[in-house]
């Protein structure tokens, strides 16, 4: 049971989970406590720039890795060394 302007146990963890989320994907870009005593509204914004950002890379590596496999060299390429025999 919180107490009169505490948390209850569920909104904790939430929090508790947007601090480490933001913390550790930010890179180093926050240190915990500038990020514990942030705004809701702008500590969300920051989760969903750092969430486009990822979902965006992700899709450049999957449309690199797309282009690659269908690449694929039909000549073997060998050394250009000459064996003395």
């Amino acid at each position: 049971m919180p107490g009169f302007f505490g948390l209850d146990p569920k909104n904790r963890k939430n929090i508790f989970r947007e601090v480490f989320d933001l913390t550790y994907h930010g890179q180093g870009g926050f240190p915990h406590s500038e990020v514990y005593n942030m705004p809701v509204w702008m500590r969300r914004a920051y989760i969903n720039y750092i969430n486009e950002f990822q979902v965006e890379k992700q899709k450049q590596i999957d449309e690199a890795q797309l282009s690659n496999k269908t690449q694929t060299p039909t000549d073997v390429f060998k050394p250009n060394i000459s064996p003395k025999s």
